[in-house]
């Protein structure tokens, strides 16, 4: 495995390379093709056999590896993550402004921290479809703000700053009148398309700062989207890894990175949809296994959970339990809800710390307080769905939800070690 230093300079190059959820899932699947991974096409037959494999859809990423020794009841050791940040979305008619200045117009995607967008250089990222069904990846590079008010004309807003979503978060792209503009056409122009080229598309806003390690020591990660892809990236280290030394007895390892958990994950590339029940089942059927080898597999399958989750933060200790305080470098959290907002139950708690005592992990308890309302993710989705025992764990940041997040770079190392013996572990 790499080490702590790689592994953070390889996550920040993954981070830079992925501004969209679209652009995590082809990302991922660039990086699985060149360590001999085969991509699959779900409109045409599979023909399973012992090897690497992934298929994308949108923008979610299933890859597997099957060993030579499976069989039809060969449980799957799944690492849940999902490739979407929060963030901003393009509207329909897109080219507004008003008083001289060009602007986006675009909706709000899940939880963002509204102010830590602001007075940023901004990027467009995602997808255009053109009329013939053909997908095209675009990223602008800087290219909008959301330019905050001068304190001379708001003198209390250090005493609290409220933000109108329709009104106040309208990012400016240039100058000119709205009807001589066309911030679509600006999009199609970097595909090397005309904008009446394009049928739709799926757009999301995104911070271009170039990922950076800082503190004392070097002992800290800033970048976006640490929500989730210190996740994916780590999904995809351990299991490319995985793929280079077959343990004997091992399951068949998955890596599923869903879109769409920021907005609750209903959706056919969300975890809330058929796509990992889909890819499973017609794994295990091209294995030969009926009804009854499929539910064996099942029940001798587990899923980690994997989403990023909260440390101590040192200014608001209050608004975390008091007995649990989960610091950077501390080592992946195994986060814990009695109300099942996470899935982590006595025995996933048992596996997942056998897991790290074997990788040599330090890993602690995430527990909200009982004040504070408790977030949630894939892992009770997966489970409900699947019937597979769950546990939900994930890297501890500060900033959650930040246009720019906080970690410490030991954490996303601990994470892929543990998982790469999830994924090697004989069952």
């Amino acid at each position: 495995m790499p080490s702590a230093a790689q592994h953070i300079a390889d996550l920040g190059t993954y981070v830079s390379a992925s501004p969209s959820s679209f652009h995590a899932a082809a990302e991922g699947g660039r990086r699985l093709t060149a360590a001999g991974f085969l991509e699959l096409r779900e409109a045409e037959a599979w023909t399973v056999r012992p090897g690497r494999f992934f298929v994308i859809r949108d923008g979610a990423l299933i890859a597997w590896l099957v060993p030579d020794s499976a069989t039809p009841v060969t449980g799957f050791s799944i690492l849940g993550a999902h490739t979407d940040s929060p963030s901003f979305k393009l509207k329909p008619k897109p080219t507004t402004g008003r008083h001289g200045w060009l602007q986006a117009g675009v909706e709000v995607y899940g939880g963002p921290l509204l102010n830590s967008w602001l007075d940023r250089e901004l990027a467009l990222a995602g997808r255009l479809m053109t009329h013939d069904g053909v997908e095209h990846l675009v990223a602008t590079g800087p290219l909008l703000r959301f330019p905050q008010l001068a304190i001379h004309l708001d003198r209390a807003v250090n005493d609290g700053l409220s933000l109108d979503k329709q009104h106040q978060m309208n990012p400016v792209w240039g100058l000119g009148a709205p009807a001589d503009a066309d911030l679509l056409g600006v999009l199609a122009e970097r595909c090397g398309l005309d904008a009446a080229d394009v049928g739709g598309f799926d757009v999301v806003v995104a911070d271009t700062q170039e990922p950076r390690v800082f503190g004392a020591d070097g002992e800290f990660f800033a970048s976006g989207r640490l929500d989730n892809l210190t996740s994916v990236h780590a999904g995809l280290v351990a299991l490319i890894e995985a793929a280079s030394a077959e343990t004997a007895g091992a399951p068949i390892a998955v890596l599923a990175a869903f879109d769409h958990e920021e907005v609750g994950s209903g959706s056919r590339s969300g975890a809330s949809g058929p796509f990992l029940e889909d890819v499973l089942l017609r794994i295990s059927g091209g294995l030969g296994a009926g009804t009854e080898d499929r539910m064996r597999a099942m029940a001798a399958s587990f899923c980690v959970s994997a989403d990023a989750g909260h440390a101590v933060h040192p200014n608001y200790a209050e608004r975390h339990d008091p007995a649990n305080h989960p610091v950077l470098n501390g080592g992946p959290l195994l986060k814990i809800n009695a109300n099942q907002r996470y899935t982590t139950d006595a025995p996933g708690a048992a596996y997942w710390a056998r897991l790290c005592g074997e990788a040599g992990v330090p890993y602690q308890e995430f527990v909200s307080s009982n004040v504070m309302p408790c977030g949630s993710t894939i892992g009770p989705l997966t489970a409900t769905r699947l019937g597979i025992r769950t546990v939900d764990v994930g890297t501890p940041l500060l900033s959650m939800h930040s246009a720019r997040e906080l970690c410490g770079v030991d954490d996303p190392a601990y994470l892929a070690a543990a998982v790469h013996r999830f994924f090697v572990r004989p069952a």
